[in-house]
């Protein structure tokens, strides 16, 4: 009975009931110890097992409750121990528990010199460690490991969906679709290795293969919705994510927060304020059963929508009528003043934000600096900078740097080499993209800054050779584009686009309101 009040939510009633029982044996203690990691209370777990032991000898089952809710290494370590003392350490299901506890807490050497402790390594435990390397984003001992592993047992549903997660972040194409041929091979396809793959062919810019294996998903729930639409943005189809949004409303599916957050920046990202405002009407209407902190990021991701598609006034009162401020909102707000140029705003923003107790952190800092860079505030950048280590203990990185250097009419190279384009200075020039092409060889964007710059200074020999490694290398620069409304209808253009059907009225007019500009400022 305790078992059951505790896992219907009554946790209070199972206290009771244990109190109550003349003679509590290791099946009432182990469920009452269970009951109080289920709440999250950890240190009252830890205070009744200590308890125990002065009625009754804790087993494996009990252990297992407790390595699943410890919360840091110190007590993770004393019930290592008190495992070892016992010996409950031949138990398999104890094993992997005091693996993946250690995997928890964020100990990689723990971890590792258990796992090499262990004789008998089961599918769970290589997946344990397999997943803890994904964590960390250490690519070369999560492959490692996976090859070890095929040399000892057969790789699980699970173990090829935690692989191919951790390629997907990493651009090891060639490697996952070896892993897409594998689970064909032996046929371990579920749903949620699918929409993993799904993901990683999105990330690759393999939207069609995505796309395919969305459809062969069964059973699609709103995280596989998500991902694909996810994948569309990545790869700059914000129609056909709407498209698939719509789709997903058909079939009765009832979008959540998350799925909305995904939504509204696909229309961010095409400009669609008037979408956007439809979507909020949305929202406000409708009520969530998510969790405070998800209605949060839903309300920010409205306000970085407002303030992307340049509708300050609509941010301010969507920023002043959030209830649950948290730092990403703060932050977003921040920034916000800074792309509109109003540092002085931005600065009473953040100051306002620190007076009501919350702890900027580096991102916040970027912001605040990006705001007074673009409104060349370097009396108040510099003072900023400096206030990260002294007071607030954040250590600045490159990107905080070059925000004050930007200040100083230069953003490290590029920004050095973009200066340059406008002063015509040419050592400059040359030196800044010499030391861009060291750096980031493989930049697509940094080859086409160049192949301008040498434009400029009609070096067209070089333009040329730049375009042509630009395309011997496959380096793709997604063409930057706009979106206007107007009368109800989303129109998108990409540089010098004229497939649209009035374009040529377009180009007309635009030349006549040229000319007209031209006049009034000679």
């Amino acid at each position: 009975m305790i078992a059951v009040y505790s896992k219907s939510g009554r946790f209070g009633d199972a206290c009771k009931l244990f109190h109550e029982m003349p003679d509590r044996d290791i099946v009432s203690w182990t469920a009452m110890i269970s009951a109080y990691v289920r709440e999250d209370n950890f240190f009252g777990a830890f205070r009744l097992f200590g308890k125990m032991q002065n009625e009754v000898e804790p087993n494996a089952v009990t252990m297992l409750g407790l390595l699943q809710g410890c919360p840091s290494m110190v007590e993770g370590r004393q019930l290592h121990g008190y495992i070892i003392k016992n010996g409950l350490l031949h138990d398999r299901s104890v094993e992997n528990s005091l693996l993946n506890m250690y995997s928890h807490v964020d100990s990689v050497s723990d971890a590792e010199i258990l796992f090499g402790e262990i004789d008998k390594r089961d599918v769970v435990t290589w997946n344990i460690m397999l997943s803890l390397y994904t964590y960390k984003g250490d690519i070369t001992r999560m492959i490692g490991c996976f090859r070890q592993m095929s040399g000892e047992v057969d790789p699980s549903c699970e173990t090829l969906t935690v692989f191919v997660s951790g390629l997907a972040e990493c651009g090891y194409l060639f490697e996952g679709r070896q892993i897409h041929c594998l689970a064909l091979k032996k046929g371990l396809f579920d749903d949620k290795l699918r929409a993993c793959l799904l993901d990683f062919y999105a990330k690759h810019r393999e939207v069609d293969i995505s796309a395919k294996l969305f459809e062969e998903v069964h059973y699609r729930n709103s995280i596989t919705w998500n991902t694909m639409m996810l994948g569309f943005i990545e790869n700059g189809l914000f129609k056909e994510c709407i498209a698939l949004f719509k789709q997903m409303l058909l079939v009765g599916v009832r979008p959540g927060a998350e799925i909305l957050r995904t939504l509204i920046l696909a229309y961010t990202h095409m400009g669609a304020v008037q979408l956007g405002k439809g979507i909020h009407g949305y929202i406000i209407r409708k009520s969530f059963v998510e969790s405070g902190a998800a209605i949060t990021a839903l309300e920010t991701s409205i306000l970085n929508m407002y303030l992307r598609c340049g509708s300050l006034s609509a941010a301010g009162v969507c920023f002043d009528r959030m209830v649950g401020k948290d730092l990403v909102a703060w932050t977003s707000m921040i920034e916000g003043y800074g792309m509109h140029g109003l540092g002085f705003q931005a600065l009473e923003l953040f100051q306002k934000m620190v007076e009501e107790g919350l702890k900027p952190n580096d991102m916040t800092f970027l912001s605040i600096l990006s705001a007074c860079s673009h409104s060349g505030l370097l009396s108040e950048g510099c003072q900023i900078l400096y206030c990260m280590r002294s007071k607030f203990s954040v250590e600045p990185n490159l990107n905080h740097y070059t925000c004050i250097i930007d200040m100083l009419d230069g953003r490290i190279f590029g920004a050095l080499l973009a200066a340059s384009r406008v002063y015509m200075d040419k050592k400059v020039a040359d030196y800044a993209a010499n030391r861009l092409l060291e750096l980031e060889p493989d930049n697509a964007g940094y080859h086409t800054l160049i192949s301008n710059v040498k434009a400029s200074a009609e070096k067209w020999f070089e333009v040329e050779d730049f375009r042509s490694t630009i395309k011997s290398k496959d380096l793709m620069k997604l063409p930057g584009w706009s979106c206007i409304e107007a009368k109800g209808f989303l129109h998108g253009f990409v540089s010098g686009d004229r497939s649209h059907p009035y374009a040529d009225c377009i180009q007309q007019t635009l030349e006549i309101l040229n000319r007209t500009m031209q006049d009034v400022l000679m």
